[in-house]
């Protein structure tokens, strides 16, 4: 017997669309009008209308929707592709909101874009009263079964969210492979891909899916085993070559496998398969520029900028790639007019920071080296009034331009906080020593990379220290003291959260803490998301709350204090 056999009869409740809320975005009014009419003839009573992009995201940030209705090609500013970027990752759908993609557009490019961003449906016009009911229906039953796990998902609880797929597979056959998709996707976001590896192979002892196949050629990639992946990753866009997902990761593969111009390669024919995608391009981008393919590059960061003008993942990298490229084909005067648009477009003092920094390495690149020292020496008098040091590669790109022109000291401090900051990263240190050793400081450049390591070893090793032999609030204050100083150490942040949870497990529930050690984590998600201990500490934080911790008591469940490890080093 089939392990996913549909089941001979199923039973669907009829569904009731007249108190639901509708948004309708086209650009016609001819269009809205027929939609609005449309949906009257199957009950429903509340619309709204919105007839550009910007439009929409004012209705959808004021209102929550049951049903959104959106066409995607919406004349100037958003296209409808970009509406639902933006609601995704704003978070302005509810779990439950069904999203259709309305269009006449039938070309790859749109279609592909528009699934990238996973409406629950996407229709070609024109739309009958028939299509339109059968796939609302559709669409409407599978979310409900979804909304919960959703529901966890946006609150990053991934461990729970996998458990409601259990649950929800138990009693719902019909979408038991959606089901189990999801929960390897959850399994891995929570640091877990030994249990996602077994659902993948579980789906794949049934069927060849494509993406089943495409999960665990990522597991293998991540356990090391770069050249299995890549096999995988190639069966998979030799079977289906708008696979898009596995051109992404096959490029990730070539990249680990030290495979350069292999990456850019694949990278290329993914973009031009569906270029609408800003993060894409980007790294198409900044891949060529990498490896000094300038015509390459440049095209990927001027398409970059041109789709990214209405996308809220607009982003000032392609500005700053571009301006490198101008540098590079000795157009400076280009490539000063691109950084002043950034400064226009993109505020802050990062944006600052970054655009000096680019300056320089453009002058330095078209030779201008007068020029170039005095942006090095621009930038050092902004390091002396800034205690605050940027971002990992912000810091490496400074660096890079400070030795260049001349500079020892300031570049040196940079590098060893970049090393205590990331010093079990053997591939970030590895291009730090190339710096060092581009800089004529191989040596010298080994032995602070050492230091360096030793000493944020030692910061974290005392604050687990404390926390073992009983001293909590010791170790609460000590690792408060080790995150300002090293903001972005994963092995002291999640250590942090670890002790800020145990304090909470002896001494009671705090909502200050509480808040802290939640900051924590969700600062590691943005900088390294799919930790397994991010999942693990989530679970036991939520353990916590007043409500859920009665809960498990109730249920006999109350996690130990005693199972907390931390992390130390020798």
């Amino acid at each position: 017997m089939q392990m996913f056999a549909k089941p001979a009869a199923v039973e669907v409740a009829a569904i009731d669309w007249t108190e639901k809320r509708y948004l309708i975005v086209d650009d016609f009014v001819g269009i809205r009008q027929l939609l609005r009419e449309t949906l009257r003839n199957i009950g429903a009573k509340h619309f709204d209308q919105a007839a550009s992009g910007g439009e929409a995201m004012i209705m959808l940030g004021k209102t929550q929707y049951d049903v959104v209705l959106c066409d995607y090609n919406l004349g100037e500013g958003k296209n409808g592709q970009q509406v639902l970027e933006e609601c995704r990752i704003r978070n302005l759908l509810t779990p439950s909101s069904v999203w259709l993609m309305v269009s006449a557009e039938k070309s790859v490019e749109s279609v592909m874009g528009a699934a990238e961003h996973q409406p629950d449906a996407y229709i070609i016009k024109p739309i009958t009263e028939g299509v339109l009911l059968t796939r609302l229906n559709r669409a409407w039953q599978k979310k409900q079964i979804f909304a919960e796990i959703d529901q966890a998902f946006m609150e990053k609880d991934y461990l729970r969210a996998a458990r409601l797929c259990d649950e929800q597979i138990a009693v719902n056959k019909l979408h038991e492979v959606d089901l189990l998709r999801m929960k390897a996707t959850l399994l891995l976001k929570a640091g877990e891909p030994e249990k996602a590896r077994k659902v993948y192979e579980r789906v794949l002892d049934e069927r060849e899916y494509n993406w089943a196949r495409t999960g665990l050629a990522k597991i293998r990639m991540n356990n090391g085993d770069h050249e299995t992946a890549r096999q995988m990753f190639q069966g998979v866009i030799g079977e289906n070559r708008f696979y898009i997902d596995a051109y992404d990761q096959l490029a990730n593969a070539y990249q680990l496998m030290g495979k350069l111009e292999e990456a850019c390669d694949v990278l290329e024919k993914a973009a031009k398969l569906s270029p609408n995608s800003v993060t894409r391009q980007r790294n198409l981008g900044n891949m060529a520029l990498k490896l000094g393919n300038i015509p390459l590059a440049e095209r990927a960061f001027r398409k970059c900028i041109q789709i990214g003008e209405y996308s809220v993942l607009k982003t000032v990298d392609a500005y700053f790639g571009l301006a490198r490229v101008c540098g590079q084909k000795n157009d400076p005067k280009e490539a000063l007019q691109v950084l002043t648009i950034a400064q226009r477009e993109f505020t802050g003092e990062m944006v600052q920071l970054r655009s000096k920094i680019t300056e320089g390495l453009v002058y330095h690149e078209s030779g201008d080296y007068r020029r170039a020292r005095k942006s090095g020496d621009e930038l050092e008098e902004m390091l002396n009034d800034d205690p605050e040091r940027p971002d990992t590669p912000t810091c490496m790109e400074m660096a890079t331009l400070l030795f260049a022109v001349g500079v020892k000291d300031a570049p040196v401090e940079l590098l060893c906080y970049v090393i205590r900051n990331n010093h079990d990263n053997m591939v970030l240190l590895e291009e730090v020593q190339g710096i060092f050793d581009k800089a004529r400081m191989s040596e010298e450049g080994a032995e602070l990379i050492q230091s360096s390591r030793k000493e944020a070893a030692d910061m974290m090793n005392k604050g687990v220290l404390l926390w073992k032999t009983g001293k909590l609030s010791e170790a609460v204050d000590w690792m408060r003291t080790a995150r300002e100083a090293l903001p972005n150490n994963m092995r002291i942040l999640f250590n942090s959260a670890q002790i800020l949870i145990s304090f909470m497990q002896k001494n009671g529930f705090s909502q200050p803490l509480m808040d802290e050690a939640n900051g924590v984590l969700m600062h590691v998600d943005r900088i390294a998301p799919g930790q397994q201990r991010f999942a693990q500490l989530i679970e036991q934080l939520a353990m916590l709350m007043p409500s859920r911790h009665a809960h498990d008591e109730a249920e006999g469940n109350n996690e130990d204090e005693d199972e907390a490890e931390a992390d130390t080093e020798e």
